[in-house]
């Protein structure tokens, strides 16, 4: 069941941002490629927050500020990645699955939520790989180029769905349990 509060500092909707912002700056430790909380944020977000707009900008601002945090660890090569359309392809992915995380209000369930969690990732992984492949200078712009950019992602796929069911176990299970010990939460 979403959250009710209409105040963003009511107690769901403070826990919720507190998950997301927790699981958002584990990007900023070592971790196998693409193994990061990012789809599972935008479904989770979705998922709980009663405003739509809520559920859509504070997975956005937790990914902001986790690729801040990485180029501040990074330097100047990752900085790069903030001019690029990379960069707006997968904010604009996440927002998409952040809406896509609606499909799960009020019928959260672990095959469910595992289901949306691949979905998700696929959809990221065709849009992003799309989007690494469309002017490319590396790729050739055809159908056999596409495939060869598809094709070089699989491992980040990989990555990508483990990633987003061991964070997506991790959000709602533990949500769902402070949900059991905190009567405040249980309430919303």
């Amino acid at each position: 069941m979403p959250n009710r509060p209409t105040s963003l500092f009511s107690a769901g909707p403070l826990a919720l941002i507190g998950l997301i912002a927790a699981v958002a700056l584990t990007r900023l430790l070592p971790h196998p490629p693409n193994f990061s909380p990012v789809e599972a944020m935008a479904l989770f977000g979705g998922a709980y927050f009663a405003k739509r707009s809520w559920a859509v900008l504070v997975p956005l601002i937790a990914l902001f500020i986790s690729d801040l945090g990485l180029g501040l660890m990074m330097g100047g090569e990752y900085f790069h990645y903030f001019v690029s359309g990379g960069f707006l392809l997968v904010y604009l992915t996440i927002a998409v699955l952040s809406i896509f995380g609606f499909g799960l209000r009020g019928r959260i369930s672990v095959a469910r939520v595992a289901g949306y969690g691949i979905a998700g990732s696929i959809l990221f992984f065709l849009v992003t790989n799309f989007g690494v492949w469309f002017g490319s200078a590396f790729y050739p712009q055809t159908a056999s180029g596409l495939m060869a950019a598809y094709a070089a992602g699989i491992p980040f796929l990989q990555n990508g769905i483990v990633g987003t069911l061991f964070y997506s176990t991790l959000l709602f299970g533990t949500y769902e349990l402070l949900k059991q010990r905190i009567p405040a939460l249980a309430q919303n």
